[in-house]
Formats: structure tokens, C-alpha cells, sequence
């Protein structure tokens, strides 16, 4: 029952600090720290991991993440590139490669992860971080229609 409490109060958290005035970033970091405790909190939760697990599984999941994240936003910047230098064979070349680069972070962190959780518990983390996402977009509609009104 605390734990679930806990959780609730770290997710109001993250849902609060959307309700902060307009002059204030997006991208401010402890807005950003809120949302990261209620995300880790929930997934948590989600997940059922013992404190065990959660020890284990947090500091490698983080690392695949940021890793995944830098792989995305290099995807991201070559679609949007318009580099004369370069043909559209090498664009697509590197688009590939960095697709195959994806995919064996996910099979290297999958094994990784797998000695700290269960299958059925690492085949729930996508869900798991869909539902946060989805949590997390309701509740900045909720505010912007409160907003508007």
C-alpha cells in the first residue's frame, strides 16, 4: 500500500509540473527529474520488480535508453539532412546501418537484462513505457483545454 502510494504521489508530481506557467521550459531540468522519478516509479510498479530486480535493472535499462536515444536522433538528423555531398544510396546506406545498430543494442541489452529479470517482466517494458507516455500526454491535453478555457 505504500509503495502504490508512493507511486501515485510521484506521478501527480510529474502531472504538476505541466501545470507550470507558460514562461517556464519545457526542458526545465527539474521538471524533467519529476517526470523521470514518476516514470521509473511507475514502471516499477508496472513491471512488479522487487527491490532486487530494480537495483539491477535500472542502472542497464538507463544505459540502453540514452545509447537508443543517441542511435534516434542521429536516424532523425540524416531523414532531415539535405546534404548535397552525400547521395541518397549513402543516406540510405547509413539509415540501414543505423537500424542494424538498433537492433543489436536491443539484442545486447536484452541478454543483459534478462539475467536481472524475467522474459515475461522485460517483454512488459514497452507496454509499461507506452502507458507512462500515454499518462503523460492525456494529462498535457487535460491542462491545455483547461487552459483554453
Amino acid at each position: 500500500m505504500k509503495k502504490l502510494v508512493s507511486i501515485v504521489f510521484l506521478c501527480a508530481m510529474a502531472m504538476t509540473a505541466f501545470a507550470q506557467d507558460d514562461d517556464e521550459s519545457p526542458r526545465d531540468p527539474k521538471m524533467l527529474e519529476k517526470i523521470e522519478a514518476a516514470r521509473i516509479a511507475f514502471i516499477t510498479e508496472e513491471l512488479q520488480l522487487t527491490p532486487t530486480e530494480s537495483e539491477k535493472f535500472w542502472p542497464i535499462y538507463r544505459e540502453f535508453v540514452q545509447k537508443r536515444r543517441n542511435i534516434r536522433w542521429e536516424l532523425r538528423r540524416i531523414s532531415r539532412a539535405s546534404d548535397d555531398q552525400k547521395s541518397d544510396q549513402e543516406i540510405v546506406d547509413r539509415q540501414l546501418a543505423l537500424k542494424q545498430q538498433e537492433v543489436d543494442l536491443e539484442k545486447e541489452y536484452s541478454d543483459r537484462l534478462l539475467k536481472v529479470i524475467s522474459a515475461q517482466k522485460l517483454r512488459a517494458v514497452p507496454q509499461a513505457e507506452r502507458k507512462f507516455r500515454q499518462m503523460i500526454l492525456e494529462q498535457i491535453r487535460k491542462r491545455r483545454a483547461e487552459r483554453q478555457r
